[in-house]
């Protein structure tokens, strides 16, 4: 089975091409433009063991918005793609991530069901150059499109450089435990994860 799957995203705002294999070992190559950005990505690859390539070009001169968001957009059809029919998977996922005074959670349903329930607490308006509302929007972006439930607490930290980075990297442990091959039927009685 190869989980391998490339999407490219072209709108008047941006352009993103994204290729993910979900049987990698975490190798990326990140290039948004936005250096908090391209940060996260490379910690969601690396401890996924997804290996990622997202190359994204957008309307940076406006705000970070567009680009964060058809980033999330345009992984989330990949990973759906990459599950294809669910056949084999674990489906459920979860994980807790430190770092140092930070303490994430992350529970993943690969349900064909979308829904998010973001919790970052963070409380500067900007990391870097994105606005802390939009990495909310990323992983709401990255869910609904990959069609499945994410639910995300930062339980406490300080720092919310720390705070974000424990998130990604609490989703992207969830993730991997989500996706590992476990059997080969569909993991659902209904017996479809559409």
């Amino acid at each position: 089975m190869t989980r391998i799957s490339e999407f490219n995203r072209t709108t008047a705002e941006t352009e993103v091409r994204v290729s993910l294999s979900i049987d990698g070992t975490g190798k990326s190559q990140i290039e948004t433009g936005l250096g908090f950005l391209d940060h996260m990505l490379t910690t969601l690859s690396k401890h996924s063991r997804f290996d990622l390539s997202v190359d994204a070009s957008g309307d940076l001169g406006t705000d970070d918005h567009h680009t964060v968001e058809d980033c999330g957009i345009a992984l989330g059809r990949a990973f759906l793609d990459c599950i294809g029919e669910g056949k084999g998977i674990a489906r459920f996922g979860n994980a807790y991530a430190p770092l140092d005074e930070a303490l994430a959670r992350a529970v993943v349903d690969i349900s064909g069901r979308p829904w998010t329930d973001i919790g970052l607490s963070l409380k500067r308006e900007k990391i870097g150059e994105v606005a802390s509302e939009n990495l909310v929007h990323f992983f709401r972006s990255f869910a609904l499109e990959g069609r499945f439930a994410l639910h995300v607490d930062v339980l406490k930290g300080d720092n919310d450089h720390h705070k974000a980075e424990a998130a990604f990297k609490a989703v992207a442990l969830a993730l991997a435990q989500s996706v590992s091959v476990t059997g080969d039927g569909v993991p659902s009685t209904k017996g479809t994860l559409q």
